[in-house]
């Protein structure tokens, strides 16, 4: 199985829309996706994302699954700090992103949200409903997770998966994943709009370990 995660096009948040370049952007997609086939769409339950996944899925006539636990709103509610400016992302704050820096929460390893710092926030709450969604996600696709980033495959697929959602939850959602840690990972990897991330299941003995081909993917932008 292909997994391909596309975070949604150029949007306004207020409302819950995509701008104009938004709308190209997601034509873009839809131009490249038709042409690399796409056998499942999925999207978070923002406006923004379905509205990013609509063109691919008109084109390929496929029906988009809905899942709210994609939607960043969740995340945003548990992974965000206030500073002057108001209530931003940790992974915008240059005092988080010091932080994540640094030799202490490097050592965390993927306990870092074990740091005073972040004891104030229910990050780790957070991180198991992703967790537990994710697997019921990908056992539902025929991979069920094991441990230390291993699944079973149960139902082998050569299926390309498209999942259209978000930066915030992307970042929270993709370290799990791939089982990096997110200061890590939110700092030194990009994902920008209507860009992809593609990852294998690939089956070697009956078991995959999730392998990334390609991050950022964005020429089908230009």
């Amino acid at each position: 199985m292909q997994f391909l995660y596309i975070r949604h096009g150029e949007p306004t948040y207020d409302p819950d829309d995509l701008t104009e370049r938004g709308r190209r952007q997601a034509e873009k997609l839809a131009q490249y996706l038709s042409f690399q086939g796409v056998d499942r769409i999925f999207s978070s339950t923002s406006n923004r994302a379905i509205q990013t996944a609509l063109p691919t899925a008109k084109r390929l006539n496929k029906e988009i699954g809905h899942l709210d636990f994609a939607n960043e709103k969740h995340v945003w509610n548990h992974w965000t700090i206030h500073n002057e400016s108001g209530q931003t992302w940790l992974f915008q704050s240059p005092k988080i992103i010091d932080l994540f820096h640094s030799r202490e929460i490097l050592d965390l390893g993927s306990r870092w949200y074990e740091h005073p710092q972040f004891q104030s926030l229910s990050i780790k709450q957070e991180i198991n409903r992703i967790s537990n969604e994710s697997n019921r996600f990908f056992a539902a696709l025929g991979y069920q997770y094991l441990e230390n980033g291993k699944y079973k495959v149960v139902q082998e697929s050569d299926e390309k998966v498209a999942l259209f959602a978000h930066q915030g939850f992307g970042f929270a959602f993709l370290s799990l994943l791939l089982e990096i840690p997110y200061p890590v990972f939110c700092t030194r990897f990009e994902l920008g709009h209507a860009e992809i991330i593609w990852i294998e299941f690939k089956n070697e003995g009956g078991y995959a370990f999730p392998k990334v081909l390609s991050i950022s993917k964005s020429e089908h932008l230009r």
